[in-house]
């Protein structure tokens, strides 16, 4: 059974930096690729970023493009989220996601989810 856990979330400052990790388990982590996606109330999900499997690639939503930057670490089954620069905008439940398929860049689909890490950035 895979699993994604994140953790990190939290209240923050706007301009702060915070950063969340997403640990997997139940399925060959550096056969896939790796993303995170983020929702605000009463928004729909927003696709942040992805990761390559070997983390050789990566790709970001405009919204975050330079501010956020995602890594992953296969040895720790692990990857993450760094945010710089936050804004009141960046307020939401962060998710992890696993794409569907090994081995595709970029994933056309993801099948595992976590349960989400609150993010708060005040003004």
């Amino acid at each position: 059974q895979v699993q994604l856990v994140e953790s990190g979330g939290g209240l923050v400052q706007a301009g702060g930096s915070l950063s969340l990790s997403c640990a997997a388990s139940g399925r060959t982590f550096s056969r896939y690729a790796m993303a995170w996606f983020r929702q605000a109330p009463g928004k729909d999900r927003e696709f942040i970023g992805a990761i390559s499997r070997t983390g050789g690639y990566t790709l970001y939503a405009d919204s975050v493009k330079g501010r956020f930057t995602i890594s992953r670490d296969n040895a720790k089954n692990t990857v993450y989220l760094r945010m710089n620069s936050l804004k009141p905008e960046d307020t939401a439940v962060y998710y992890c996601a696993c794409a569907a398929l090994p081995s595709t860049w970029p994933p056309p689909s993801y099948d595992y989810w976590g349960q989400g890490t609150q993010v708060t950035v005040s003004s």
